[in-house]
């Protein structure tokens, strides 16, 4: 990470009121396909990491039980917050929380954990490790919409900032969630330097012989 947590904090705190107004065409075209693919259930509890300012939380949080956005910046929530008791979303609940420690409350079972625009400031080792630690709390699905490198990364007009940001390519970040235990079920490519990974977490051999949450109704219909 080129900053410290506290450094990305108080620079996200200072543009959070202007945020969504500077938001680009590929930072949209993101948040749509993360939120496409996220396909959540009702009765579904989302983690949503890097929330900011809801993007991707608050049309969730129209379909999913339970929406539980992240972020390290209090200006950030301060502006999901409002967004969400403007569109009258009681569902989505926003607090500050991390990659490596989401602050996820005991009572919430993860089924589809998001994340947009975010995890690009940690380095390679600390997208690893965040990535671990999302698996952990055993999601159906995983998707990560990012800035991260499809090619090379043009040194005279990258889609990040070099002096803030750390986009991993896309295939650091295919490795590191496939070590964790998903398969990798679509890779869309928004821009040569944006794209969205979905993965789908991999049931144990003998646990299950269909796609993660099918097990139930294969049973039931060998039952009848």
């Amino acid at each position: 990470m080129k900053h410290s947590l506290d450094e990305h904090a108080a620079r996200f705190d200072e543009m959070a009121a202007e945020y969504d107004d500077e938001e680009s065409d590929e930072y949209r075209a993101c948040a749509s396909l993360v939120v496409e693919h996220a396909s959540a259930r009702p009765g579904d509890t989302v983690l949503d990491l890097g929330t900011g300012t809801g993007a991707i939380a608050l049309p969730l949080a129209e379909t999913a039980e339970r929406v539980v956005g992240r972020d390290i910046s209090e200006g950030m929530l301060e502006e999901a917050r409002a967004k969400a008791a403007d569109r009258g979303l009681s569902t989505a609940e926003f607090g500050e929380g991390r990659f490596r420690d989401p602050a996820v409350p005991d009572d919430a079972d993860v089924d589809v954990a998001t994340t947009n625009f975010a995890m690009h400031h940690l380095g390679d080792a600390e997208k690893r490790e965040a990535i671990e630690v999302i698996a952990e709390l055993e999601p159906r699905r995983i998707v990560l919409g990012d800035v991260m490198l499809f090619g090379e990364a043009d040194p005279s007009e990258p889609f990040y900032s070099p002096e803030v940001d750390d986009p991993a390519t896309v295939g650091v970040l295919a490795d590191a969630i496939t070590d964790a235990g998903y398969a990798l079920t679509a890779v869309e490519r928004v821009h040569d330097q944006v794209g969205v990974l979905v993965a789908e977490r991999v049931e144990p051999v003998g646990e299950s012989v269909g796609p993660v949450g099918d097990s139930d109704d294969a049973a039931a219909e060998g039952e009848s």
